[in-house]
C-alpha cells in the first residue's frame, strides 16, 4: 500500500504557503509569453526544437513531422491538464475515458495504454513497462511552468528507442530564469471541484535560479448517460521543485524532484457465474497512488562544436489497486551523450 505520510507531508506544505500567499497579497502572475504572432516566417522556421534528432536544431532543418505547441497555445487554449492541451496537436489522437483517464496516440491503435508512443518530461521517460503505456493521472503538472511540447509524428526508434515507433511527445518545462516571483492560480466548478497552484521563484546569487511549488486537484465523478454516479473521482496533491546553476559559460547544472500522492475511483463490471440477467454486475474500487522523482543534468560545452551532456534520475511509483494488486517500482536511468562535429 503507498506511504500515506505523503499526503500529511503535501497538507504540511500547501496549507502554511497559501496562507502567507494571502497574508502577503500575492497575485496571479507568470512569466510573459512570446507572441509568435510577431514573428516573419523565417523567424518561425528558426524556432530550435530539440526532440526530432536530439539535438538543438531550426525546425526547418528536420526532416520529421513536427509540431510545437507553445506556452501562449496552451495558456489561449484554457486547458487544465496535460491530455487536454495535447487535443491541440494534429495527428494526435486524445479520448478521454474517465475523470482520471485518457487514451492518447499517434498513427491510431488508440487505447488506455499506447506502446508504441513514447512520452517524455524534461527527458525523463514517463512509460510503465509493466502496463505498456502512461499513466495519465500521476502526469498533473502545472501547465504554467511548460515551455512547449515538441510533438513527433512518425518513428523514431532508432534515436529514442523501442518505445518511440509512431511517435514522440517531450514536454519541455520552463527554465528557473523564467518564472521569478510568485504565482497563485485557483480554479473551481462543478466537475473541477478544485485546483490550486502555488509557485514561488527567485534567485541565490548570480548564477542559482530556483522556484518550488505545490499543487492540489479534486475532480469530481462524471455521471453516465442514464445519470449513473461513475464513482470515478480523482483527488491529487503534488509538490516539487526545480534549480538550475550557471556555474560558468560552458557549464549548467539542473536538479528538480517531486513528490505526489493521491487516489483515484475505478469502476469495473464483474460478470457473474450464471448466466441469466443482468450478465454484469458494476463495482466500484478505490486506488492510491504516491511516489516521486529526482533528476539531475549536467551540460558542458568545452567547444561551440562540442558538447557532453549527462542526465540522472531516479523515479519511484507506488500504485495500489484492489483489482490489479499492488506495485511498487523503482526506475534508475543514466544517460551520457558527446556531441562534437567531425574533424574537430
Amino acid at each position: 500500500m503507498p506511504s500515506r505520510p505523503l499526503s500529511s507531508l503535501l497538507r504540511r506544505l500547501l496549507l502554511p504557503w497559501l496562507l502567507w500567499c494571502i497574508l502577503s497579497g500575492v497575485a496571479g502572475a507568470s512569466a510573459p509569453y512570446p507572441d509568435l504572432t510577431t514573428l516573419s516566417l523565417e523567424d518561425l522556421l528558426e524556432i530550435e526544437i530539440t526532440t526530432a534528432a536530439k539535438k538543438e536544431q531550426p525546425i526547418l532543418e528536420t526532416s520529421a513531422a513536427v509540431f510545437v505547441l507553445t506556452a501562449e497555445d496552451i495558456r489561449r487554449s484554457g486547458a487544465s491538464s496535460l491530455p487536454d492541451a495535447l487535443r491541440l496537436v494534429p495527428g494526435v489522437q486524445v479520448a478521454r475515458i474517465d475523470a482520471s483517464k485518457w487514451a492518447i496516440s499517434i498513427r491510431g491503435f488508440n487505447a488506455q495504454f499506447a506502446n508504441k508512443l513514447l512520452v517524455l518530461i524534461d527527458g525523463r521517460t514517463v512509460y510503465t513497462p509493466t502496463f505498456s503505456g502512461v499513466f495519465w493521472d500521476i502526469q498533473d503538472l502545472l501547465l504554467e511552468d511548460v515551455e512547449r511540447i515538441e510533438v513527433v509524428r512518425g518513428p523514431g526508434a532508432a534515436l529514442w528507442g523501442t518505445n518511440a515507433v509512431n511517435g514522440i511527445i517531450n514536454i519541455i518545462t520552463t527554465h528557473t530564469r523564467d518564472s521569478r516571483g510568485d504565482l497563485v492560480s485557483l480554479t473551481s466548478g462543478t466537475e473541477e471541484r478544485g485546483q490550486l497552484s502555488l509557485r514561488h521563484g527567485g534567485h541565490l546569487g548570480s548564477a542559482i535560479d530556483y522556484r518550488i511549488y505545490a499543487r492540489y486537484l479534486d475532480r469530481d465523478s462524471a455521471v453516465d448517460t442514464r445519470g449513473t454516479d461513475t464513482a470515478d473521482a480523482w483527488k491529487l496533491g503534488r509538490a516539487g521543485f526545480r534549480l538550475d546553476w550557471t556555474s560558468s559559460p560552458i557549464d549548467d547544472l539542473t536538479v528538480q524532484g517531486n513528490i505526489y500522492d493521491g487516489e483515484i475511483g475505478q469502476a469495473y463490471s464483474l460478470i457473474p457465474a450464471s448466466l441469466s440477467p443482468p450478465y454484469k454486475r458494476p463495482f466500484t474500487t478505490r486506488t492510491t497512488i504516491a511516489g516521486g522523482h529526482l533528476l539531475s543534468c549536467w551540460k558542458h560545452r568545452p567547444s561551440p562544436s562540442s558538447e557532453f551532456a549527462l542526465q540522472l534520475y531516479y523515479d519511484r511509483n507506488e500504485r495500489s489497486d484492489p483489482v490489479y494488486g499492488p506495485e511498487i517500482r523503482n526506475t534508475f536511468d543514466a544517460d551520457l551523450q558527446h556531441r562534437f562535429a567531425r574533424g574537430s
